[in-house]
């Protein structure tokens, strides 16, 4: 149980006076670069999807 109790104070005292935490400003601009990246990338994937089921209709009425 000591261990377990030491633990927790190490990651209590790591976490308060040697973690260097971002200031708002940077968490905002970072949040703006995730944003747009995950909206540039779901356009991908909405882009190969819709170009994925032409092929394939196509595919489909050659052969059928």
């Amino acid at each position: 149980m000591r261990k377990i109790r030491e633990y927790f104070k190490d990651v209590y005292n790591e976490l308060v006076h040697k973690v260097t935490w971002p200031a708002w400003s940077e968490l905002q601009n970072s949040m703006v670069v995730v944003m747009i990246a995950s909206l540039i990338i779901a356009l991908v994937i909405y882009v190969m999807d819709v170009s994925f089921t032409k092929v394939m209709e196509l595919v489909y009425r050659m052969f059928y």
